[in-house]
């Protein structure tokens, strides 16, 4: 069975995998520029060991859910309850991405910045122009929602990055991003919000081990593959 590499890419699982990754931060009181308050976004990541979440995902219309586990400085995984048993896992060196639907593995190699890190969103800092949106005030997250957050907006500033800008909505008392949206040269739209945030749990390394199903399809560097 060949796996179609652009439908995978179409549902954007690996896309996910990163902007999601920057998911986790805190407000800093007292900023009085936009690109003051994202550096002092990238400097509270920094303090985290660890923080296991909840993210729904929508990507154009296709809804999905997964758990997320992040261990610093460079660990990452999700586990899908929608798609059940969808797999992305980053262990500091390679991106494993298990498809059941398909029964794929696909595993990419990577010795780059992770997002996932300090240094991913002071690199976001270089390439993106940072803005409030809507102001320092905090506003509602949405149209009729009781939920107050402070917005951000990042534009690209060349046409080689992946996102042509992205959002971010944080929450001024727990100091977590609540929503990212991120959107591409070709409009397609990655909404990612954030819930039941629980930090510096303990988490070890053992818990991003992954053991690939026996019989699954592999497709390394998939990536690059055409």
């Amino acid at each position: 069975m060949k796996l179609s590499i652009k439908r995978f890419m179409k549902k954007g699982l690996c896309i996910a995998a990163m902007a999601m990754s920057c998911g986790i931060s805190a407000f800093a009181q007292g900023i009085t520029t936009a690109n003051e308050f994202f550096k002092a976004v990238s400097d509270k990541y920094a303090t985290f060991k660890d923080y296991q979440a909840v993210v729904d995902i929508k990507i154009g219309n296709t809804p999905m859910a997964a758990n997320v586990l992040y261990l610093a400085p460079d660990k990452m995984r999700m586990d899908f309850s929608n798609p059940a048993q969808q797999t992305i896992v980053y262990d500091g060196k390679k991106l494993i991405c298990y498809l059941p639907e398909s029964a794929s593995v696909l595993t990419q190699d990577s010795t780059g910045a992770n997002p996932t890190t300090s240094e991913g969103l002071s690199l976001l800092r270089r390439y993106y122009t940072v803005s409030y949106e809507k102001g320092q005030a905090a506003v509602a997250l949405e149209d009729g929602s009781d939920e107050m957050v402070i917005k951000l907006i990042l534009w690209r500033r060349t046409g080689s990055e992946s996102f042509r800008n992205i959002k971010m909505a944080i929450d001024p008392d727990t100091k977590l991003i609540r929503r990212i949206i991120a959107t591409t040269p070709g409009g397609v739209v990655y909404q990612f919000d954030f819930r039941g945030y629980e930090i510096n749990q303990g988490l070890t390394p053992k818990r991003f081990e992954y053991d690939i199903p026996s019989g699954a399809n592999n497709y390394d560097n998939f990536l690059f593959s055409e």
